[in-house]
């Protein structure tokens, strides 16, 4: 069965740091760009990060942009996100998936992918 499945999430306090990974299984994770999305309580779904398949071009959502920092590794099957300086707002549920085409760019559009993981949360509060 293909599949992401995050973790690292967890109760941080503001200013502080968190890594997520996304890993994935029975498929090639190098064949397809890979985004990171959240969803607050009461609100949509937002593009947070995106990696490319191969050449690692990267997309980030103003919000979060000059904090966090994605990245890949192939030979693991795994993407990660690396979260700075977390804020209240950066409050949610953080979701991993992969493009519905193999090969195709990065989008900020959660519609364009599938292979949803199951979440992890993440909580930055005093």
């Amino acid at each position: 069965q293909v599949q992401l499945v995050e973790s690292g999430g967890g109760l941080v306090q503001p200013g502080g740091s968190l890594r997520l990974s996304c890993a994935a299984s029975r498929f090639t994770l190098g064949d397809y760009a890979i985004g990171w999305f959240r969803q607050a309580p009461g609100k949509e779904r937002e593009g947070v990060s995106c990696i490319s398949r191969r050449d690692g071009l990267t997309y980030y959502g103003d919000s979060v942009k000059g904090r966090f920092t994605i990245s890949r590794d192939n030979a693991k099957n795994t993407v990660y996100l690396q979260m700075n300086s977390l804020k209240p707002d950066d409050t949610a549920v953080y979701y991993c998936a992969r493009r519905k085409v193999a090969g195709a760019g990065c989008s900020p559009l959660s519609y364009n992918y599938e292979t949803w993981g199951q979440g992890t949360q993440v909580t930055v509060s005093s």
